[in-house]
């Protein structure tokens, strides 16, 4: 009891001492950036189409932090969301949610992926993201598209450059999660 209520006050502290701070915002240079390197994933990639994408990855991953009112970092937030008092906000939303977004523009030169990170530290959290890749590209040819990471302002990087990150294939991950499951109830 002592021990929730900690936390619930803990929470509440770091949301009024955030409460305060301005939302992400992307800079027309952030989001000229983020179009070249897209069109410089293939050749065959529109720059419109590029550009568009850079757009909505910018000004979504803002307005998903607005809609899951994120007013903590990140991992302070996740903890609210998963004792119920946010709804959303987790990376696995971010991911879901950038990727239904950006999906409904129906690119023909870009592809929408998912991947996800198994943990490297002491949280033994995992982490998804959204993926872009040239059409017909798999992760590793894309760009990390990760509002999660600061609160709503995106990150982003090709998949195999991000450091702090070792991305997957989200259904490899998912499959092999599976299988240790499956392994440790059959012992």
């Amino acid at each position: 009891m002592m021990k929730s209520l900690f936390v619930t006050l803990m929470m509440l502290a770091a949301a009024a001492l955030a409460g305060c701070a301005s939302g992400p915002t992307a800079t027309k240079h952030d989001v000229e950036e983020l179009s070249r390197a897209l069109q410089t994933l293939d050749t065959k990639v529109d720059p419109d189409e590029a550009r568009r994408a850079a757009e909505i990855a910018y000004s979504y991953s803002a307005r998903l932090a607005e809609q899951y009112d994120v007013t903590t970092s990140p991992i302070l937030h996740n903890t609210m969301v998963n004792t119920g008092v946010k709804e959303r906000g987790l990376c696995v939303h971010y991911a879901e949610d950038m990727q239904a977004r950006l999906s409904q523009e129906n690119f023909q030169t870009l592809s929408l992926l998912r991947a996800i990170a198994e943990p490297k530290n002491d949280f033994r959290i995992d982490h998804s993201t959204a993926v872009i890749a040239a059409k017909g590209g798999g992760i590793y040819d894309g760009l990390v598209l990760d509002p999660w990471r600061y609160g709503g302002k995106l990150f982003w990087s090709p998949t195999t450059e991000d450091s702090r990150y070792d991305w997957e294939p989200r259904l490899k991950v998912l499959r092999r999660k599976y299988e240790r499951r499956m392994a440790k109830e059959a012992a």
